[in-house]
Formats: structure tokens, sequence, C-alpha cells
């Protein structure tokens, strides 16, 4: 993974900035991004004086070797990272304020540090590695791209074999085999299929309803490459289409596209969602969008910035986010249609290239 001595040199500047002296890292995402190493169990602790050391345990031993390489001291734990971590504390030369990522850190294990004893003082930290992941370098943006072109080859031969009386479980199934012949690893979030009524559900899981004619069917999924996520949706007509069918799949189309289009890095989180949420307003849809317009992604699909109603932080140069307006109506259907965006400071970049039209399949 590119630069990570320049990540590293980041956070320590960060540290100083913030007045912590070092910082606990317990988020594996987090850790990944810090110095490489993509297992399952692992503790990071990083002086801002001082070269990181990552904990980890057996299992890990020979690949951590090769992921981490010299960017930090490794230490293999017998017994616990915990116990290894009270070993570790002690022979940090300088500082006495030590972060830990409260957000990421489960109760039980802040009760830890009580045991602990010591010169340190524990104090909680928020997004002091989330604040330097939003800016994605070229190899990171390189990564989602391909997760991108990954995603929609395996929608394009999905929908191909898309019918009517197949259930949504099993057109779940079909494009997550696409999709791991498309090279994507883990999909990075449960693969939404809705159809009917049910694409009134944001967050719908696949069930074993089948597909019927005249109906929407919304697909939201996403590929990942090398640990960077895509995340796309499509809506889809069922055989044909009616007018109100239409309408309102025009109007989210719309939306997107001006929000797309209209994003820019440096303004706040709150007036992009506007851009889209305005327009749906305009054409008296706005109480069926009740989510947010879209959040970043990279190492998690979900992660800085956020582009909400209630979001006022900028949005950084580099990021990379998802711009999915919606429009729900209970008990007949829904539409969303979510691109990515690459915020380049010259302006929007948009990643996602499959057609936004009103696709008849099945």
């Amino acid at each position: 993974m590119e630069r990570r001595p320049h990540r590293l040199a980041a956070l320590r500047a960060s540290l100083v900035d913030s007045g912590f002296d070092a910082l606990l890292v317990t988020s594996l995402p987090n850790i990944r991004y810090l110095t490489g190493f993509t297992g399952s169990a692992a503790l990071l602790v990083v002086p801002a004086g001082e070269p990181p050391v990552l904990l980890t345990d057996y299992r890990y031993q020979a690949q951590v070797a090769d992921e981490v390489g010299e960017h930090a001291s490794v230490r293999i734990e017998p017994v616990s990272l915990w116990a290894g971590l009270r070993e570790v504390l002690p022979a940090i030369a300088d500082g006495e304020r030590m972060a830990f990522e409260s957000a990421h850190l489960l109760h039980g294990d802040f009760e830890r540090f009580a045991d602990f004893g010591g010169r340190w003082q524990w104090r909680g930290g928020v997004g002091l590695v989330e604040a330097l992941r939003e800016r994605k370098d070229p190899g990171e943006l390189q990564r989602i791209r391909d997760a991108v072109r990954m995603a929609e080859s395996a929608l394009a031969r999905t929908i191909r074999e898309v019918h009517v009386g197949l259930t949504e479980r099993q057109v779940a199934g079909i494009l997550e085999h696409h999709l791991r012949d498309e090279g994507s690893d883990a999909p990075p979030f449960e693969t939404i299929v809705a159809s009917g009524a049910r694409s009134a559900l944001p967050h719908a899981r696949p069930s074993s309803r089948e597909l019927r004619r005249e109906e929407f069917l919304l697909i939201d999924f996403g590929a990942s490459y090398e640990g960077y996520c895509s995340d796309i949706t499509r809506t889809f007509a069922l055989q044909s289409v009616n007018a109100e069918m239409q309408e309102l799949h025009d109007i989210v189309r719309e939306a997107t596209l001006s929000a797309s289009a209209g994003v820019r890095a440096g303004m706040r989180g709150r007036d992009a969602d506007a851009i889209a949420r305005d327009y749906i307003e305009g054409r008296g849809y706005g109480e069926l969008f009740g989510h947010s317009l879209g959040h970043g992604i990279g190492l998690e699909v979900h992660e800085s910035p956020r582009l909400a109603r209630t979001a006022d932080a900028p949005l950084g140069p580099g990021a990379v986010v998802t711009i999915e307006p919606g429009i729900y109506r209970p008990g007949w259907g829904g539409v969303r249609i979510e691109d990515d965006v690459y915020l380049a400071e010259e302006g929007p970049v948009v990643l996602t290239s499959f057609p936004r039209e009103l696709m008849v399949v099945g």
C-alpha cells in the first residue's frame, strides 16, 4: 500500500496538534491504512516521537512480515494482545497522554486501561485516522475505480439473466457469483435486492419474494478490490413500465445527475445534500426522500465525509463519495440511483458509468 510513512507522519503531526503523545489504534481498517496489515486481530500503538508498534497473534506471523515490513515494529503475542500492550506501554520513552479510538473501542476493553497503571492518562479521540483516510491517494483511487469496474461488469451480466419468477435471493446469488468472477473480494456489504413494494425499503434484505411484471427491481451492491469498495444502486423495471414508474425514476435520475455534477470539494455536506433534496422537494416528493444524500467510501463502505442535512463539515479534496437520492412510496415501491464520485480539486469526476435510464429487464 502506497505512502505508509507519509500517513504515519501525518498522524503524528495530528496527535501533536491535538495535544496527544500517542494513539492506540483498535480499528482494523485504520490499522490497515497505516501499516498495510490485513489480519483480523491487531492493536497498533503510534507514539508521536517513536516508531509504531503492531501487536498481533501467531496466525499472522508470516503474513504480518510481508504486509508491514519496516513500517512498524511487530510483536507476535502468545497469550493476548492486551497482555502484550501492557508490556509495550512502559517502553515508550516520552509522553503521558494516550488517545484511544472511542468510536471503535468496546466498553469492556476500555475498562482494561484502569488495570494497566503506569503514567498514561487515557483520553478518547475521534476521527484522528479517519480524517486522513478521507483524501485518497492515486493508488487508493485506482483500487476504487477497479472495484467500480468489477461491480458494473457483474451487474451487466446479471441483468441479462434476470426474469420474472426468480426470487430476490436468486438475483442476489447470481450477482454475487458474477462479482467473484469479475475479481471482487468479499462483498463490502450485504447485497440489497428488493422488488415491488419492497423496493420502498431502503435497506431491504433479499427475500423469497418472486419478481413480478410491471414492478421495480432495486439493486444496491458493491465490489471490493484489495480492500477498497464501490457502492452502486440501479433501479430497473420488470418487463414493462407504467407512467408513474417512469415519472419517479426520471425525478430521481435528474436529482442524481444534478448532485453528481454539482458537488464540490470544500462544499459543506449539507449543501451537497441540498442539491438533490431541493430538486426532489420541488417536484413534490420531498417527504419521500428520508435518508441522506451520500457518504464517503474507501476501505469501508461508509466512511467520512457525510453528505447530509446535518453535516456542516466541508467535503475534503480527494474524497470519494456516493450520490444516492431516492423516492420511496410505502406499499407501492421505490427508486434509488447511486453513483460514486471522486472530488478532484478541479471538480467532480463520476466514476460510475452504468446507464441511469430506466431499463426494462426480465
